[in-house]
């Protein structure tokens, strides 16, 4: 993530409204909020906790090796917007498998993973970890 800003009165204001407003330490700067990594920078730790829990729910489950391995596909799958061939050639798995572990985690979190906003939850969950 890059950090910048267009002036010097721009990290004053910036600066001016932490204090004034008693916000937490991040400064975040309207000409830098241009991507869901920055946006959630400035969410409290303990929201992403609860969203990311929420919405990925059994997937986060520590002691499921499955669950794991169906966390990765996701990650891997989302990362290369959502191409089933590349997730598979990058998985080393058979492109239907990895048909089978969407459709499991589909299930799991209860999301449709053909439905943009599914994806951005789903994705935006993934960074708060």
């Amino acid at each position: 993530m890059s950090w910048r800003t267009t002036s010097v009165s721009d990290w004053r204001t910036a600066i001016r409204s932490t204090v004034v407003f008693s916000a937490p330490a991040v400064i975040c700067l309207w000409t830098v909020l241009d991507t869901v990594e920055a946006l959630l920078a400035g969410v409290p730790a303990d929201v992403k906790a609860v969203y990311s829990t929420k919405t990925l729910g059994p997937l986060l489950d520590s002691a499921g090796a499955s669950h794991r391995v169906l966390l990765e596909t996701l990650e891997v799958f989302l990362g290369l917007n959502c191409s089933w061939a590349r997730t598979a050639e990058t998985l080393n798995l058979h492109v239907n498998t990895v048909h089978y572990r969407i459709q499991r985690i589909e299930a799991l979190t209860g999301r449709d993973l053909s439905r943009l906003d599914h994806k951005l939850d789903l994705r935006a969950a993934l960074l708060c970890r």
